[in-house]
């Protein structure tokens, strides 16, 4: 039997370890599976995506900053995918695609079962509010986080993913300059692609507070800057987004092939071949 053909598609993507972390998995399940990464700028995303799909693709991964363009392309999402209004999950069902998100799922199984994290009643900022950030924030406050401040560098944005959660009294919209009164958090996600670009915006180490988890969703050289900060700031925890990347592509596989595979030999794998770039996450 042929192979099933599967693809990431992001901008950039050549450092994802997607198609390895799905190879390990195809391996683990005795499930045949071609995966590969596929590089294209957003203006050529449609394009890419449909001749994908005329190849013969059967799935897809989409990361930055494609989900958003990717909820759009969907004939039919999923409750999650529509909360976030951002897709990184494809499905191709009856000629077109059905998109779902599994970001959020992902996060919480790292934070919850992998780092033992208590998320209930946590006060939260949320640092972003691009896909990545859209993605994580229903699941945030189903698992039961206290309020939820999100800051963004365009506050439109910040806005639109406020107002999409529906809980006006429990979350809300805050500007850079307003990090220094907002006192200390309970949880800080860095959901930004700024460190990828040298552009992390300065923080005051007044956010964190002796019992904050630092989470930074990006890995690798990405992760660096933020996580940094959070050990200079004495962060209680510095978790990277490792974990939430192997968990969500699970989800992801299981989504595809209706059996999710067996994450922690994946997990410990790739950290430990990535330790010069995240150590001590």
């Amino acid at each position: 039997m042929s192979p099933s053909r599967h693809a990431v598609f992001g901008h950039p993507v050549a450092h994802s370890l997607s198609p390895r972390i799905h190879a390990a998995f195809a391996a683990q399940t005795g499930i045949a599976l071609q995966y590969e990464a596929i590089e294209v700028a957003p203006e050529a995303f449609t394009a890419s995506l449909a001749s994908f799909a005329a190849a013969g693709g059967s799935g897809a991964n989409v990361t930055l900053p494609l989900k958003e363009a990717a909820f759009a392309l969907c004939a039919d999402t999923s409750a999650r995918a529509r909360r976030a209004g951002a897709v990184n999950t494809l499905i191709r069902e009856n000629g077109g695609w059905r998109g779902d998100n599994t970001d959020g799922a992902g996060l919480l199984r790292d934070l919850g079962d992998r780092q033992g994290l208590d998320l209930r009643e946590r006060r939260t900022l949320l640092l972003g509010a691009g896909g990545a950030a859209r993605g994580v924030a229903p699941a945030l406050l189903d698992a039961g986080i206290g309020e939820l401040f999100v800051i963004n560098r365009d506050s439109a944005r910040a806005d639109a993913l406020v107002d999409a959660q529906e809980q006006p009294g429990r979350v809300h919209s805050r500007y850079y300059t307003d990090l220094t009164a907002l006192g200390e958090f309970d949880l800080i996600v860095n959901a930004t692609s700024a460190a990828r670009n040298g552009g992390l915006q300065k923080l005051p180490m007044s956010l964190v507070g002796a019992r904050t988890a630092c989470v930074d969703l990006s890995y690798g050289e990405a992760s660096i800057p933020f996580l940094a900060w959070a050990r200079a700031a004495s962060a209680h925890d510095a978790v990277d987004g490792l974990g939430m990347l192997v968990e969500q592509a699970a989800e992801s596989f299981a989504l595809w092939h209706g059996v999710r595979p067996e994450t922690d030999g994946v997990y410990a794998e790739l950290r430990g071949r990535n330790a010069a770039l995240v150590t001590a996450d």
